[in-house]
């Protein structure tokens, strides 16, 4: 298990650019494959991003694709999450979420979870 803990979230215009971070404890984060939800006011949780364990393979859902990064410092046991050209449509609680091995792309597949972080961008 690790504790997962998002910050970087705020307010922002249309356009601009915000860096999430999400700190993890436990000595064993390299071993743990990330991904990055986000969750609109009555929508369901969409997965954003994801990375393996190692960093060297990252995904992306197609909304974001070009305009989101992922990445990960395992000396730091942080995983970030740079988001460029915002949109409106882009406000949501983000989530970053863990799992032990492999990558996945769903929800279901994560069992480690933080608090949540909110984007807002206005137009």
């Amino acid at each position: 298990q690790v504790q997962l803990v998002e910050s970087g979230g705020g307010l922002v215009q249309a356009g601009g650019s915000l860096r999430l971070s999400c700190a993890a404890s436990g000595r064993t984060f390299g071993n743990y494959a990330m991904g990055w939800f986000r969750q609109a006011p009555g929508k369901e949780r969409e997965w954003a991003a994801a990375i393996t364990s190692a960093g060297g393979i990252t995904h992306y859902a197609d909304f974001v694709k070009g305009r989101f990064t992922i990445s990960r410092d395992n000396a730091k046991n942080t995983v970030y999450l740079q988001m460029n050209s915002l949109k409106p449509e882009d406000t949501a609680v983000y989530y970053c979420a863990a799992r032990y091995g492999f990558v996945a792309t769903t929800a279901v597949e994560y069992d480690n979870w933080g608090q949540g972080t909110q984007v807002t961008v206005s137009s």
